[in-house]
């Protein structure tokens, strides 16, 4: 019998010990996502180098060898406020802490260190591929009239796969999406000025290393470099002098929110961001736009981006 792709189940949740499954359960630990990838044995082929009194291929030997996983999300909240959505044990497996104002808000905000990790689960149909130690990067994107979505990519520890039977997934938490247009994304802001925006990104663009040594092994966030890349309508410079603050380095805020009612707003906020170089004009439908690109700059530090979500 073949394997039929829509035969996926997969399951995440952060770790109490390191490389230790914390026992996912269908109903608990349920990605609803999409664009799912994996690769079961990245690394290397370490060839031996045999001497050999004729032509032909030198035998191998796997080395380095981990899993990478990569898969979408939709951006929406959890309908309530105060109660965290259910992508954010992703995200806490990216290198960001997840703070909890009970019936109010729930705040992601970068952390330098105790990162957690993740332990997660595939199933193929009724192979299983799992991941110890799992941490990754993610990259959320808003683009009008589409839905909006987080990427994500992680790395985790090799763990043999096996034959088991796939959990029942529960995906109830996983809420509806909104549209990305003028009515349900009413804030987009640079320096406070508001934009006409024609797509936006946040990518956490975290530096994320498989340390396999003798002794320890183990896959670390080693930094943060978070960019927001978005496309907007140009304006007059006498409204947003965007040149003038490249060339200075200037540091402005940026805002962005989506979603109307309580448990479904989301905020993603910039602070202190300075604008890169601009490359100049693209033309849609006769107008002429800006793509633009900024880093998100620390202050105090780990204070570069935040998503709330209300």
């Amino acid at each position: 019998m073949p394997i039929f792709q829509r035969l996926m189940v997969l399951l995440a949740k952060p770790e109490t010990t390191y490389g230790t499954d914390p026992t996912l359960t269908g109903a608990a630990n349920a990605i609803l996502a999409k664009n799912v990838t994996i690769a079961p044995m990245e690394g290397s082929d370490v060839s031996r180098d045999l001497v050999q009194p004729n032509f032909g291929n030198q035998p191998t030997i796997p080395a380095d060898t981990h899993v990478t996983i990569e898969y979408d999300t939709e951006l929406a909240g959890s309908g309530t406020a105060g109660t965290a959505p259910a992508w954010g044990p992703l995200i806490r497996g990216c290198g960001y802490a997840e703070v909890i104002v009970p019936a109010t808000s729930v705040t992601y905000s970068p952390v330098t260190n105790g990162i957690e990790s993740l332990y997660k689960k595939f199933w193929m149909g009724s192979t299983l591929h799992a991941l110890k130690g799992a941490r990754g990067t993610g990259k959320i994107t808003a683009n009008a009239q589409g839905i909006p979505i987080i990427h994500w990519k992680f790395w985790g520890l090799y763990v043999p796969p096996s034959e088991v039977a796939a959990a029942t997934p529960v995906l109830t938490n996983f809420k509806k999406p909104a549209i990305v247009n003028k009515t349900n994304t009413p804030t987009f802001t640079v320096n406070s000025v508001p934009l006409v925006m024609r797509n936006f990104s946040l990518d956490l663009a975290n530096q994320v290393e498989p340390r396999l040594l003798v002794g320890s092994e183990s896959v670390l966030i080693t930094d943060h470099k978070e960019q927001i890349d978005f496309t907007c309508e140009a304006v007059p410079v006498s409204t947003l002098d965007l040149y003038a603050m490249a060339l200075a380095s200037s540091v402005v805020p940026v805002s962005l929110v989506h979603g109307l009612t309580a448990g479904n707003i989301v905020t993603v906020s910039a602070p202190t961001a300075q604008f890169k170089r601009p490359t100049g004009y693209q033309f849609n439908q006769g107008i002429a736009e800006w793509p633009l690109s900024m880093l998100a700059l620390p202050n105090a530090g780990n204070d570069q981006v935040s998503i709330a979500l209300t």
